[in-house]
């Protein structure tokens, strides 16, 4: 048998995460599109709008480990990295490994945590490794975070560092469903919760193949100076204080080339950019005059509306 393409991996991982996520094709894209890129999800929604059913579809559809770490204040860094055990019967320490050892990994509620607890975290997302104690642990591969956090709730959560929001590939939301889907979702969990029963349909090795696939994604030299125009235009804009860094351009960079293989193409086009530019980005640049967890909604939309300023390569 001829081994599977990356694009029909990713129709695969679509259809199966469709059969519990309904009527959010735009919320699977994204988060298919992240996993094909190797990188890291922000979901921001009020509760009870299905982050968790994303986030577990995606990981139950997969043949790897998955882990849900719910983070609260007294978390500890230990608490998620694991930490030296001492073992009477050899009289010697050995390392036990915490539950951030996983391939997919569901961050609940993660600006509860306190802010050293963030940094253990943060480590593993920007480099795949937890260090304890000094030495240093690799974590398996593809590791993929699922954060979720509520934008209205602030009382007993911290803000996430700009450093942190900056290892997302993209920030989304749930949003609520439509009066059809919602009606279908209460007659799909009438005998139980369906995603419990969502089999797996890859395993961690066909994930990891089709990320080397989109690595190779053609991204013609027009379409590079076209990104590099957004994102010098966040700098040079008056709204901004802080635009773009050069680790969100190749985010940006690495997610349209995702998101080609999941329209079936090896080359980007224009309308990838387009597609991704408000998800990548608006988390990653600082208005002025308006601190982090201020309105969500301007943000994009001042970010949307210098995208459509920005010509767009023929």
């Amino acid at each position: 048998m001829a081994p599977r393409s990356a694009f029909e991996t990713c129709q695969l991982l679509r259809d199966n995460i469709a059969k519990v996520v309904l009527g959010k094709d735009d919320l699977i894209d994204l988060l298919i599109v992240a996993t094909m890129a190797g990188e890291h999800v922000l979901l921001e929604d009020v509760p009870g709008v299905g982050k968790t059913l994303a986030a577990k579809a995606l990981a139950n559809s997969l043949n790897a480990k998955f882990t849900r770490l719910q983070f609260t204040p007294d978390l500890l860094p230990s608490d998620i990295t694991g930490s030296m055990i001492y073992r009477s019967a050899t009289g010697e320490f050995d390392f036990s490994p915490g539950p951030i050892f996983a391939n997919v990994i569901l961050a609940d509620e993660i600006n509860r945590a306190p802010p050293r607890t963030q940094s253990a975290l943060l480590e593993a997302m920007s480099e795949g490794q937890v260090s304890v104690d000094g030495v240093t642990h690799r974590l398996p591969e593809p590791f993929i975070v699922i954060a979720t956090q509520n934008p209205f709730e602030y009382q007993g959560t911290y803000m996430l560092p700009e450093s942190q929001l900056d290892r997302f590939l993209l920030r989304t939301s749930v949003g609520y469903p439509a009066r059809e889907m919602e009606r279908m979702v209460l007659q799909s969990h009438q005998s139980g919760e369906p995603v419990d029963k969502l089999e797996s349909v890859l395993s961690a090795d066909d994930i990891t193949a089709a990320q080397q696939a989109v690595g190779e994604v053609r991204f013609d030299d027009s379409l590079t100076a076209y990104l590099l125009d957004i994102v010098e235009a966040t700098r040079r804009h008056e709204g901004f204080q802080v635009g773009v860094s050069t680790r969100g351009a190749l985010s940006f960079y690495r997610g349209c080339q995702a998101l080609a293989v999941l329209r079936g193409r090896d080359y980007v086009v224009p309308d990838d950019l387009k597609k991704l530019a408000v998800p990548t980005l608006a988390h990653r640049v600082l208005p002025e005059g308006i601190f982090q967890g201020g309105s969500r909604s301007v943000i994009e939309q001042q970010l949307a509306d210098l995208i459509e300023s920005i010509p767009v390569p023929v």
